[in-house]
């Protein structure tokens, strides 16, 4: 009988309440599962003890695994008769590569499932107290990568981006943050911007930084602000003086 099932499920942003049923699910019935260095241990440890957790790294120009290898990784586990997990930090079609995925493995005739998730910049937002869009703020929500691949700058359509009726959010973008604020900026977005990084986003380790857009690079380069950490620019972002529910509490 074939089995071979590939399921490229999302883990979220970080805190293990947020995984979905049917993520869950995958896992009870893995014999494999890939995953990346975001995901936590407390989803790891759903992971059947007879199953083989295989380590796929992945972070910003630091590769474990690169992306070739983990898609023939894929294909190489179900051409064995398993039912693997692609298990990545966030969800699966948001800057998380799981399309590359997808199709490595359509091109071998192998069955698989994406399985979504709450994404990063929901879930950081939400637990900041920032909401993506909001009547009178926010008419729109723009998600940017802020790293490209071989490590060369993003080449973004700033004056499309430089809108101050939409929020942008933006993906790994601590290594290239100076240049995007310049370029936001030259681009016609105000210097008064209200931006935030949130670090650890949606655990009890999450660490929220405000700052204006003109300030940005500075003021998070003074925090420190590490990676894993996500970007929001617009007028949302003061609503977090009022609605922030997470920092200095627990998750329920």
């Amino acid at each position: 009988m074939n089995k071979a099932t590939v399921y490229i499920v999302g883990a979220g942003p970080g805190d293990p309440g947020l995984l979905t049923l049917k993520a869950a699910e995958c896992l009870k019935k893995a014999d494999v599962v890939v995953y990346d260095r975001l995901v936590s241990k407390e989803i790891l440890d759903l992971v059947p003890a007879q199953a083989q957790k295989v380590f796929a790294g992945k972070a910003a120009r630091d590769h474990f695994m690169p992306q070739e290898q983990i898609n023939q990784t894929l294909v190489d586990f179900a051409q064995k008769n398993k039912v693997v997990v692609r298990l990545k930090g966030g969800d699966p079609f948001i800057f998380g590569r799981g399309s590359e995925e997808a199709l490595a493995l359509a091109e071998n005739d192998i069955k698989f499932e994406i399985v979504p998730v709450i994404s990063a910049s929901g879930g950081c937002g939400a637990y900041a107290g920032i909401p993506l869009t909001h009547r009178g703020l926010a008419t729109g929500v723009r998600f940017v990568t802020g790293h490209c691949q071989d490590g060369k700058h993003p080449d973004l359509n700033w004056q499309s981006l430089a809108d101050p009726d939409t929020t942008l959010v933006i993906y790994m973008g601590l290594i290239n943050i100076e240049m995007i604020s310049q370029e936001l900026i030259k681009a016609g977005l105000s210097p008064t911007t209200p931006t935030a990084g949130i670090e650890r986003g949606t655990t009890l380790e999450q660490r929220t930084i405000f700052s204006t857009l003109e300030n940005l690079a500075a003021t998070l380069n003074e925090a420190q602000l590490k990676a894993p950490s996500l970007l929001i620019i617009g007028k949302v972002v003061d609503l977090a003086n009022d609605i922030s529910w997470l920092e200095g509490k627990s998750i329920p």
